[in-house]
């Protein structure tokens, strides 16, 4: 199954670290950060899960809640986080998800069969409070996440649903958006009361409104 951006994230019922969740009762009214990774036990993982933890605070600033997910067995998982909390210097909180079945790996197409077809590649959704897909992305087994580039992400996502900018390359929380081509030029001076700069008719720039 290909999930897209805009498609409804599908729910499930699932075993986890914290015990067995519902998966849209679990996001609520947060965003969330659904994240995958290969096995228990393994090295990248380890560092990647750390980092989790340790920007955790970050995340539920945003109100986003962050879960992952393995074709691995819950109590490999348990006795993992031990080693993770050990070597990361982190205190790891968040839910994972044991999907040794594969079904949910399945449904959210996390299994590449030409990487390898029993693990899952290291797959990222976040997903809104209406349990809209606003982002995928998927990465090698080999390849470690950056955590702060998905903060980044998360950031653009809640200004860009509130107002009617975009974010430009390499954007960071505080600098100039980009005000939509579909606003017209009589309408900005309105929505955007703290001045905007003209670059070419289509690239228009303003203050991040939030700020």
């Amino acid at each position: 199954m290909s999930l897209l951006i805009g498609d409804t994230a599908p729910n499930f019922i699932a075993s986890t670290t914290k015990g067995e969740i519902n998966f849209h009762e679990y996001i609520g009214d947060s965003w969330c950060v659904l994240f995958s990774h290969p096995a228990s036990f393994t090295p990248v993982c380890t560092t990647e899960l750390g980092q989790a933890a340790n920007l955790e605070l970050e995340f539920k600033k945003r109100n986003a809640k962050i879960i992952t997910i393995s074709v691995d067995q819950t109590e490999d998982q348990i006795r993992w986080i031990e080693d993770i909390n050990e070597t990361q210097n982190s205190n790891l909180q968040f839910p994972l998800i044991s999907d040794s079945d594969r079904k949910i790996s399945d449904l959210y197409g996390m299994i590449h069969p030409n990487a390898s077809d029993t693990m899952t590649v290291r797959n990222v959704f976040i997903i809104d409070p209406f349990k809209k897909i606003r982002l995928t992305l998927a990465y090698p087994a080999s390849t470690g996440r950056n955590f702060v580039e998905l903060l980044r992400v998360l950031d653009s996502l809640q200004l860009t649903s509130n107002y009617k900018v975009a974010t430009p390359v390499d954007w960071k929380d505080g600098e100039d958006t980009i005000i939509l081509p579909a606003i017209k030029d009589e309408e900005i001076s309105n929505l955007f009361p703290k001045g905007h700069t003209v670059i070419k008719p289509y690239l228009r720039t303003t203050p991040q409104p939030n700020k």
